[in-house]
């Protein structure tokens, strides 16, 4: 199985046998690969039927949950690592889901488009219109995406909240981690991989 090079790195950032949740975990294919290789105790959340009997599949835990409607049926530090990937800009409220991770976790990790990349900026300055591309593939009137934002926001609400970035790194479209995108990830990072947490 060849896994997404952001999933590479989630699986980086987490210890062996921890228990983790996965917030719009798709198919399953990251808590399956986690359940592999580190011997997590893993349960994912998902709302798409089709999605969630791929996830049966592979054996993953699922539950079929709205994580916009309320996450209240997860007690308090429940979880080592909450999880959630790609799906932050999809979210009504993405500071409440936020604290609703941290809260259920100890630790969470975040990935998210980031609205500032070069492409984005190009795409609105010559075409003058909203930037379709491979990371943000939808028109602006179809969009699951409600809540773009980019790294420089994102670092901002985590000041502001008093969170602790304990790993950041950023991915090209090829979902590698380029110079270009270490040096300017807010012009060159096309997607963000986050480590945070409330512990200090």
């Amino acid at each position: 199985m060849t896994l997404r090079n952001d999933f590479t790195t989630i699986e980086s950032w987490i210890k062996p046998q921890s228990r983790v949740l996965d917030l719009g975990c798709g198919d399953g294919t990251l808590l399956a690969q986690l359940k592999q290789s580190l011997d997590v105790h893993g349960y994912g959340l998902e709302i798409n039927p089709t999605q969630m009997v791929e996830c049966i599949k592979k054996g993953v835990n699922v539950i079929g949950q709205n994580m916009d409607e309320n996450l209240a049926n997860f007690k308090t530090d429940s979880f080592d690592m909450v999880v959630m990937t790609q799906a932050l800009q999809a979210v009504h409220y993405p500071d409440q889901i936020i604290d609703e991770m941290l809260r259920i976790g100890k630790e969470c990790i975040i990935t998210f488009p980031n609205f500032a990349h070069w492409r984005c900026r190009f795409y609105l300055l010559t075409k003058g219109r909203m930037p379709v591309s491979k990371n943000l593939p939808y028109t602006w009137y179809n969009t699951p995406n409600i809540h773009l934002c980019t790294f420089k926001d994102f670092e901002a609400l985590c000041h502001r909240k008093s969170l602790t970035i304990l790993h950041r790194t950023v991915v090209d479209s090829h979902e590698n981690d380029s110079i270009g995108a270490k040096l300017m990830p807010n012009l060159f990072g096309e997607t963000a991989i986050y480590h945070i947490t409330r512990h200090h």
